[in-house]
């Protein structure tokens, strides 16, 4: 799939937080079965339009992540659709016993979505920064693992999601994102999306991330080096296919992440390449744990820039 954006594009009015209340309220008027789950966080993920719309479909469980992954369990066993929300780091590394096995290990049917992503934790520091959320999730069999690129994705993936059985966990920042894709796109889960061609390098970013290559490719073309950018936000399953095929056409891929280098989306596109002639580099958080500060701070103090991902552009060609 391909949009080429000619543009890096503005920060988007709606936030993350607004689409998901908004989404689900109007996705449950629809299917009776969807239940909304929270840790206590109804003011963090703005849920409280939908908790007033359907109060017999809301659950506050209270700061208690572990049960409430079990709760999604039982729930699912009835037949309901659970979506399950709590910040990234709680809902996967605290639960992750019970997601593994009372929901992937026993084939059940729940959404999972980690908030705060990464450095986008910001002020809630260290302990709330989930730099291992994808990896956990990647290695549970047949969960899907996704990461939004904007609210335009979030919007049209909760949609998708919620008519698809099986473990999805998908990956959220809770406030405003650059805006990607126009209102009504389309996205096919589990095939990356082509923003940018490019012969010399490949840029493979997820989230936050896409903003940033998008600029480094435009800051790199004006010196005659052609880079391309792919959103691929389907981390588990990714497109194989697609990996190899820019392996094959460009020199050099450099995946992009608002996560660890360790297990996250560079690892992956790895994995896919084993028996492909290939060079890759990545660019990510590199094996530290987090800590508190503004977005801005966190981005330059982790490397999580465009000018990071020039340097090793310019380094590796």
């Amino acid at each position: 799939m391909s949009i080429l954006l000619k543009q890096v594009p503005a920060l988007a009015k709606e936030e993350m937080r607004k689409v998901y209340s908004n989404t689900m309220s109007e996705l449950a008027n629809e299917n009776k079965n969807i239940v909304l789950m929270e840790a206590d966080l109804m003011g963090a993920i703005a849920t409280k339009g939908y908790m007033d719309a359907h109060p017999d479909r809301f659950i506050n469980v209270g700061i208690m992540e572990q049960h409430m992954m079990g709760l999604a369990a039982g729930l699912s066993v009835r037949g309901m659709v659970p979506f399950v929300h709590t910040f990234g780091p709680f809902a996967t590394r605290r639960s992750y016993d019970q997601v593994f096995l009372s929901l992937g290990y026993a084939g059940l049917n729940a959404k999972i979505i980690g908030s705060d992503a990464g450095i986008s934790a910001s002020h809630n520091g260290g302990t709330h920064m989930p730099f291992e959320d994808i990896g956990l999730m990647r290695l549970i069999p047949n969960a899907t693992v996704l990461e939004m690129s904007d609210h335009v994705m979030f919007d049209d993936v909760l949609k998708q999601v919620t008519d698809t059985y099986g473990l999805h966990y998908i990956r959220i920042v809770r406030k405003n994102m650059v805006q990607l894709y126009e209102a009504g796109s389309k996205f096919e889960i589990g095939k990356g999306i082509t923003l940018r061609e490019g012969n010399d390098a490949v840029i493979i970013a997820t989230g936050i991330m896409i903003a940033e290559a998008l600029k480094a490719s435009e800051e790199l073309k004006k010196e005659g080096i052609n880079v391309g950018v792919v959103d691929m936000f389907t981390i588990k399953p990714l497109d194989t296919k697609l990996v190899k095929e820019l392996a094959k056409s460009t020199k050099l891929i450099v995946t992009a992440e608002n996560h660890n280098i360790i297990g996250g989306l560079g690892s992956a596109v790895l994995e896919a390449l084993e028996d492909v002639p290939s060079k890759v580099k990545r660019v990510g958080v590199n094996d530290l744990f987090g800590q508190v500060g503004p977005q801005d701070f966190l981005q330059e103090e982790y490397k999580l820039t465009s000018k990071e991902i020039i340097r090793v552009i310019k380094e590796n060609l």
